[in-house]
This record gives structure tokens, C-alpha cells and sequence, in this order.
């Protein structure tokens, strides 16, 4: 009882924060295996960081190496065949350019947004922002525009891969907290008690029962934000706080391999204390669990612009 109680009074007192300012990838944020060449080339030049490659990639392809989309762009990086033969490097060394291969399409992405970098560098506007519309809707249109060009798919990809940016990014200093966070809180505290549903979303069908990611997304629903369904994808809803950062409404995170966000299997909503609500398995029912057992990952910050800028294919 006390627990809930601490968890409205300071639920209450989400809307007061401190700004923040990041650097680097957040912890686990880019799968270990691509983590040390997203962090080397995203420094190729300075119209790009590790974090803004990070989610680049992550809205390109979702981190899948084999992909394949409709207009025939394929791997991790998405490179149409045509483009690859023009800017396709060998990253590796190896003396091959292989477009599946993420250690030769990673550098190429790089390389390629850094040459785009240069072609629009008189244009007016952040360099960064008019390197990706160039990316998306070629330089000369850029360049014609006079910055990011009035097209809806090129504005909304841009401002996608801005946002994301900030999910794969380490902050250094206190992240904002969300304004939607206790009216999370507060629908899943009605949830307290409900037995667990593998797959569950909560429907009149299913007896109001949820999974574990079925209950977060329930929750942020309630307050206007829409969630992706799956855990690995919520992680990527916003900023990353660290441990001793934690706030009400923070989703928290939780692994058996702590260097990847693709292999997170569980989710809870912080509500202090070190407690979070959760669905935890078959068998039991929404309830307070821990959160410091050694299988946690990390939390996310959830943001409204977040939620919406993740694909909704990965």
C-alpha cells in the first residue's frame, strides 16, 4: 500500500525535469555484433555521429543483413544495386564489396552520407538534417530547395531519423521525463491482479489479459502514445536513463544477453522504489516485481515523438 501510494506522489510530480545533452550509443542500443563499426565510422565526418548511423540503419532495415524491400534496396543498409556499384566501398578490407555484408554496407552508409554531406554543405539549414534529405530525395533537389525539400516522405524521414538519434544516443546528463507517464502508471496499477496472457493485448476476447509488452503498450495507449508491440522495439521509444536516473513511467528492460536491444525478452513500467508493474509469465498475474536482478538491461524514457518515429516493419 505504501508502495502505491509513493508511486502517485511522485507520478504527480513528473512534469518538472532538467534538460539533456547525449554523446555516444546508448548501452546495448546497436546489436554487439555491429556495435564497434557503427561507433568507428559514424565519426567518418562531421555531418554524422554513431547514434544518428545507428538510426539510420535501425530505420532502414531494423538491423536485418538479408533484407530485401519492395523496390529491390537490400541489406543492412538498404542500398538499391545501381547505387551500390557507384558507392558501395570495401569497408573490411577484404577485397570484396559485398552489399550484404554489414562490415563493407555499414562504411558504405557512412560514405556515402558523408558524400552527400559535401554536395549540400552551401545549402542553408543543419547540414545533417539536408545530408539525409539528400540521402532520401537526391542532392539537386536540395540544393534546388534551398534545404529540405517540401516533399512529405523526405520531411517525415528526416525528422525520423533526427528523433530515433536520440533513442540510440547515451545520454550524459538528466533526460527529460514524459508527460504521459503517471496516466501510464495509473492504467496499469488497474491492471494489478490480472492473470498473464502470452500475446495478450487486453481484449474483451482475451478477458482483459495481457503479455508483457501487451500491458506497456496498453498503458501508453491510454494516454495517446502508441508503442510498437514486441519489447526489443519499445526500447527504442526514447532516451536511455541510467539506473539511478529512474523515474515513474520509465519502461525497463531486461535480457539475457546484455549487449543487444534485439534480444530483450521483458518489459515493466517503473513506478519507484526499485519495484515496476509488470506481466511477468504464465501462471502469474500483473503485479510488482523487482527490477535489480541480473538479467536487467537498461529503461527507456518514453517520448511521444519516439513512439512515432519507430518503423513499424522491424
Amino acid at each position: 500500500m505504501l508502495l502505491v501510494v509513493g508511486v502517485y506522489i511522485v507520478a504527480g510530480n513528473l512534469v518538472n525535469g532538467t534538460g539533456s545533452g547525449r554523446v555516444g550509443l546508448a548501452k546495448g542500443a546497436v546489436p554487439a555484433a555491429y556495435k564497434t563499426i557503427v561507433a568507428q565510422w559514424g565519426n567518418l565526418c562531421p555531418a554524422i555521429n554513431p547514434a544518428l548511423l545507428a538510426a539510420q540503419l535501425y530505420q532502414e532495415s531494423g538491423w536485418d543483413p538479408k533484407v530485401v524491400s519492395g523496390a529491390d534496396a537490400r541489406g543492412i543498409a538498404q542500398f538499391i544495386p545501381g547505387t551500390w556499384a557507384t558507392h558501395g566501398i570495401d569497408g573490411n578490407g577484404d577485397g570484396k564489396r559485398d552489399i550484404w555484408d554489414p562490415n563493407d554496407a555499414i562504411p558504405s552508409a557512412a560514405s556515402y552520407d558523408c558524400e552527400l554531406a559535401k554536395y549540400v554543405k552551401d545549402v542553408p539549414g543543419d547540414v545533417s538534417d539536408n545530408m539525409l534529405a539528400a540521402y532520401n530525395a537526391g542532392a539537386y533537389r536540395v540544393i534546388k530547395a534551398g534545404g529540405v525539400p517540401a516533399i512529405r516522405e523526405t520531411q517525415n524521414y528526416v525528422k525520423t531519423i533526427r528523433t530515433l538519434e536520440k533513442s540510440f544516443a547515451a545520454p550524459v546528463s538528466r533526460v527529460d521525463p514524459s508527460r504521459q507517464a503517471a496516466g501510464a502508471i495509473y492504467f496499469a496499477q488497474k491492471k494489478l491482479g490480472t492473470p498473464y496472457l502470452w500475446g495478450g493485448d487486453g481484449t474483451a476476447d482475451q478477458g482483459g489479459r495481457f503479455d508483457c509488452s501487451g500491458l506497456t503498450k496498453a498503458a501508453y495507449e491510454s494516454v495517446g502514445v502508441t508503442l510498437p508491440r514486441v519489447a526489443n522495439d519499445q526500447y527504442n521509444a526514447g532516451a536511455h536513463p541510467d539506473r539511478d536516473e529512474l523515474l515513474p513511467g520509465d519502461l525497463v528492460f531486461f535480457s539475457d544477453d546484455l549487449t543487444d536491444s534485439r534480444a530483450i525478452r521483458h518489459v515493466g513500467i517503473y513506478v519507484g522504489g526499485g519495484y515496476m508493474i509488470d506481466a511477468p509469465r504464465s501462471g502469474a498475474v500483473i503485479r510488482f516485481d523487482p527490477i535489480d536482478t541480473p538479467d536487467y538491461f537498461g529503461a527507456t524514457r518514453v517520448t511521444e515523438d519516439g513512439a512515432k518515429a519507430l518503423p513499424t516493419t522491424v
